[in-house]
């Protein structure tokens, strides 16, 4: 009887798990170094850097100039004054090479926000990567607390709920 209770709760603990993977609220957020793009014109991405001026949302999401990324990309972009309002940056990451970046941050970012690459180690310590697609990104945003702590996670395909948790997380932080 006891194995079966032990083998029940390990079923209902699996079940209770997120479908995506992701880092937990409360982890450090692991450094990130690269090349990123706003307005067309591309820079040195330190996200350390980022977090001295506050809190960052960091978005992760698939694949550039496809129908939900350029919609999740426009709704971030159209919030941007609510973000920086609430005194955030928002950094939207996928393995997009730089090229597709610095026209995405134009075309679908209205130059409203950067655009970075995440490397497959970017992917990877993200807990990030795209099961269907391993060499692509899930969507997945994460607000980063300016000590560095991952302070609010959401993980799902569908974009359309990202903005606003990560706009009401980032206003949590303010209070």
């Amino acid at each position: 009887m006891r194995a079966y209770s032990s083998l029940f709760l390990l079923a209902v603990a699996a079940l209770a798990q997120p479908l995506s993977a992701a880092l937990p609220v409360g982890a450090k957020a692991p450094e990130i170094r690269t090349m990123g793009a706003l307005g067309g014109k591309t820079f040195k991405l330190n996200l350390k850097e980022q977090l001295r001026h506050g809190p960052v949302v960091l978005y992760f999401y698939p694949k550039a100039f496809t129908q939900g990324c350029a919609l999740e990309a426009k709704a971030f972009a159209d919030a941007m004054p609510e973000f920086r309002k609430a005194g955030a940056r928002v950094i939207g990451m996928s393995a997009d090479d730089l090229d597709t970046l610095k026209r995405f941050s134009t075309e679908a970012c209205r130059s409203a926000f950067p655009v970075a690459s995440a490397s497959p180690a970017t992917i990877k310590a993200y807990d990030v990567v795209l099961k269907q697609k391993p060499e692509l990104s899930d969507r997945t945003s994460y607000v980063i607390d300016r000590g560095g702590r991952i302070v609010m996670v959401h993980s799902e395909l569908d974009w359309k709920d990202h903005v606003a948790k990560s706009l009401a997380a980032v206003r949590e932080l303010q209070r």
